[in-house]
Formats: C-alpha cells, sequence, structure tokens
C-alpha cells in the first residue's frame, strides 16, 4: 500500500447535476485522476401540473455512493479537501430537527408561476432585478417560498428552515448548516454587490432571514459520527460550500473572460460569461449570480436543451443516435419549413415567460420525424442567440464560444448549427465534465494550488460558421420570433 502522507495529491469534486451525480479525482494542476470518475443516475420527478422535484435523501445516498466509488478508485492518492457543486435555484424546507419536510423544489419546477405574477404586482420587478440578478420568476426562491405558503401551508408551517441541496448535505455531513456565496446568490434573496441577503426583499415574503442559512465560504471540517467512519481519510480535510454547477461549468472549461462565453447544452442549457470584478451593474434581460466572493458569473439560461432532443428521441421513435445523426447532417438549414418554439419546460432566458409551452407550426404531411429533431436544434440555437446579443451588447468583443455539455459536444451537427446560428467561431472543450473540475479548481485556488485563468484548459475541434448559413438561420429566427410575439407576448385572449 503506497503511503498517503507522502502519495500525489488530489480534490474530490462531487457533481449534484439534474440528471446524474458524479465524483471524481483531479491532480493538483486540475487534471482528472484517470479512472476516478463515477456517474451516477438521477431522475427528477415530473407532475402535470408543472412539479419537478426530487427527494433530498435519495440526493444524499447518490453523493454518498459516488464518493465511495471514486475513494475505492483513488490510487492511493491524498485526498486534500472535497469541493462540491449542485444545480442551482432549488430549495427544501426542513423541520426543527433538521429533516425534510418537502422536497427538494428544483430550477424547473414551473408550480410557483402564480405566485411569481403575483408577486410581480407587488413589487418593482426591475429594482429587485437590479439588486439580486434575479427577475420573479417560477425558478427562483421569492416565487418558491409564496407558492409553498398558498398551496401546501402546513408544510410551509412545519418548515423552520430553507435550503439549498447542498446545505442539506453538509448538514448531514457536518451537522451545521451554512450557505456559500455561490449558491446564496442564484436564490433571487442575495444582494450581489454587498454580498449578503437582500433584507428588503425579505420583508415582503412569508419569510425571515433567520431562516435562511449564514453566507460563508469557509470550508466544513470535522466528518461527524458515520460519515467520518465511513471515510476516515476525509474525516478532517477541508470541504468547500457548494458552488453552482453553472459557474464551475465556466471555469472548468475555461470560460473566464468575457471574450470568451461558455455554451453549455445538457438537461438545460445556458450561456455564461465570467469575470472578476467587485462590483458590477446588471441590464436587463439577463441573470446574473456568482461563482464566489471575487467573480461574477452573467447570462442566459433555457429550461429545453438536451431534455428537449431525449423527449424528442423517445417520442417520435427516431432511428438510433448514428443514423439519426447521419440524418440530421444531411439536411439544409431550415429545410424542413418548420417554426418550432422550444419551450416545453416553460422558458427562463430571455424572455422568462413562466406560462410559455412548446410549438411547432408548419407540420405537413410530409414532415418526418428527423424534420422535427432538426428544427427542435435549430429552435434552441435561436434562443441561444438571442442571448449572445444581450450579452454582447453588455461585454462587446466576443472572440469564441466554448462549447460544454453533453448535447453540443455529442453532435457534431448540433454544434455545427449553433456556430452557423451565432456567427462565431465555437470551439469544444475537450473536458469531459466541466462542473466537476471547475469545482476542484476553485478549491485548488483557495488552497494556494493554481491560479484559475492560468490553468491549462484541453481543446478539441474549433468549428468556423458559414456565412451564407448564418444567413438563411437568422431569417429562420426572425420567423421564430414572429411567432413568440404572437403566442408569448401578445397571446389571444
Amino acid at each position: 500500500m503506497p503511503d498517503r502522507n507522502t502519495s500525489p495529491g488530489a480534490v474530490l469534486a462531487v457533481d449534484v447535476g439534474s440528471s446524474s451525480v458524479r465524483a471524481e479525482l483531479y491532480d493538483l494542476s486540475g487534471s482528472p485522476v484517470e479512472g476516478s470518475g463515477v456517474n451516477l443516475e438521477l431522475k427528477l420527478s415530473y407532475t402535470p401540473d408543472g412539479g419537478a422535484t426530487v427527494d433530498a435523501d435519495v440526493l444524499v445516498e447518490l453523493a454518498a455512493r459516488a464518493i465511495d466509488a471514486a475513494l475505492s478508485r483513488s490510487g492511493g492518492r491524498r485526498v486534500r479537501a472535497v469541493a462540491l457543486c449542485t444545480f442551482w435555484h432549488s430549495l427544501l424546507g426542513l423541520d426543527g430537527s433538521g429533516r425534510p419536510v418537502t422536497p427538494v423544489l428544483t430550477w424547473a419546477d414551473r408550480r410557483a408561476a402564480g405566485a411569481a405574477s403575483r408577486l410581480r404586482e407587488r413589487l418593482d420587478e426591475r429594482a429587485v432585478h437590479r439588486r439580486t440578478g434575479c427577475v420573479l420568476h417560477s425558478s427562483y426562491w421569492p416565487a418558491k417560498l409564496l407558492w409553498m405558503r398558498e398551496e401546501r401551508p402546513k408544510d410551509f408551517e412545519r418548515s423552520r428552515r430553507w435550503v439549498s441541496p447542498g446545505e442539506y448535505l453538509y448538514l448531514r455531513l457536518f451537522g451545521e448548516l451554512r450557505v456559500g456565496t455561490s449558491m446564496a446568490s442564484a436564490t433571487g434573496l442575495f444582494l450581489q454587490n454587498e454580498q449578503e441577503w437582500d433584507r428588503e426583499l425579505i420583508g415582503a415574503l412569508p419569510v425571515e432571514a433567520g431562516q435562511l442559512s449564514p453566507i460563508s465560504d469557509e470550508p466544513f471540517c470535522r466528518l461527524r459520527g458515520e460519515w467520518a467512519r465511513r471515510w476516515p481519510d476525509l474525516r478532517e480535510v477541508p470541504w468547500f460550500p457548494a458552488a453552482g454547477d453553472g459557474a464551475c461549468s465556466n471555469v472548468g472549461c475555461g470560460a473566464t473572460a468575457p471574450s470568451r462565453p461558455a455554451l453549455m447544452v445538457g438537461t438545460s442549457g445556458a450561456m455564461r460569461i465570467l469575470w472578476r470584478a467587485e462590483a458590477t451593474s446588471i441590464p436587463p434581460g439577463l441573470w446574473c449570480y456568482r461563482a464566489d466572493g471575487r467573480r461574477f458569473v452573467m447570462g442566459g439560461a433555457l429550461s429545453n436543451g438536451g431534455n428537449l432532443v431525449e423527449w424528442l428521441r423517445g417520442t417520435l421513435r427516431l432511428p438510433g443516435p448514428e443514423e439519426t445523426e447521419r440524418l440530421l447532417g444531411e439536411m439544409e438549414p431550415d429545410g424542413h419549413g418548420l417554426t418550432f418554439l422550444p419551450l416545453l419546460a416553460g422558458e427562463r432566458g430571455p424572455g422568462w415567460s413562466d406560462r410559455a409551452n412548446g410549438v411547432v407550426a408548419g407540420l405537413s404531411m410530409a414532415s418526418t420525424p428527423v424534420d422535427i429533431l432538426r428544427a427542435a436544434m435549430e429552435a434552441v440555437a435561436y434562443r441561444f442567440a438571442a442571448i449572445a446579443d444581450l450579452l454582447e451588447e453588455t461585454f462587446p468583443g466576443r472572440e469564441e464560444v466554448i462549447a460544454t455539455g453533453g448535447g453540443l459536444l455529442g453532435s457534431r451537427t448540433w454544434a455545427g448549427i449553433m456556430a452557423d446560428v451565432l456567427g462565431t467561431e465555437l470551439t469544444l472543450s475537450g473536458v469531459r465534465e466541466a462542473s466537476s473540475r471547475g469545482a476542484a479548481l476553485l478549491a485548488l485556488e483557495t488552497l494556494g494550488e493554481l491560479e484559475i485563468e492560468e490553468a491549462e484548459v484541453p481543446r478539441r475541434q474549433t468549428l468556423t460558421p458559414d456565412a451564407a448559413r448564418h444567413e438563411v438561420y437568422r431569417r429562420a429566427m426572425e420567423r421564430q420570433g414572429r411567432l413568440y410575439e404572437l403566442l408569448v407576448t401578445n397571446p389571444l385572449s
């Protein structure tokens, strides 16, 4: 057995995502330790009324199993720290003994749409957005809390604390509740520049500041009880508070400057820029959160990404992946004659319509399943182009876009569509798990091992946009915009 005191050091990164829980070891330069990665499937529970939840203890169990597996593959490396990233915006209520009263209401849970509408009638949404970087939308905590009080009053009254999934995991492990800057920043209750809870907004909601966790980026130490016995080598190493998976994805793929946005298509999708600053102003149309106490992350997110493609694959009974990719690649841009609003899971950026749903216009007897899938891929790209235009207004001078996530890295056709629609070089990231690696890099920086902006980032192919295709897509994007205006912005009564 290697001597763990002299063996190479590593950081263990745990990534709790919307579709899986992952764990992997990274060496002190931020490179993954070969063979150490583990990926456990996670499925959200969806309901017809827009619910999208997961059991908090299921998340804890999956995270624990992932840690077990990664440690068993460590090759004798000494773990210096544990880094955690989780999906943003999600909320659960705990009783007085710290046990879950509610399931985790995830970012995809749309049931608070009516509550968000009522908040917009009572509050100055523009002022809230300028302070918190978040609009009044079902994704965020203000609407979720109001919905809980109105629709689940017994559970609301039993809930003494309101926390994110990462906070609950660490409560189980350490018996302490604290929330990191990054996770707090995406709740909709956080002052981005002051880095504290927005007490003015909290005062207008059915919650007290004391029901939220103290904000701190200090690491947790000293695992308790069964966990210390289960992982003796992790008992006294620092465990860093959870950071948002989106911010970690930017860090992990090297999109750490405004001239290099990250474009991620996984279960959902997002286009984000990340930069260092002490303070910022927040423009309309974009959200703004934090990666840590020194870095902001700004952009737009789509509720429909890879989940839309997977839904279409199953619903339309498409051919196998290789055959489908071949057929997609043979099609001309916008050659299907369809106009698709890819809003089946509602809309976040750029329009933030809680009531939106998906629409396919132009179907005929000649339309094929592959036509519909190609139209969906192009339609998602058009929504990203609208976000890219807003980012360009705020941070002009985009040089390239770095693509991450299984959606684009797994489909050369979709990546090519995205490059042509954006009209910008699209570099395919060579990082297999960007969020996991980003969490590890943030921890390594805090440990003094590296500077994130200087870390080496693997890259794959760079795709150059075709000017003629770009023009075809821009016209199709305008057509989508007219349909959006008719059905979402100004719907018929």
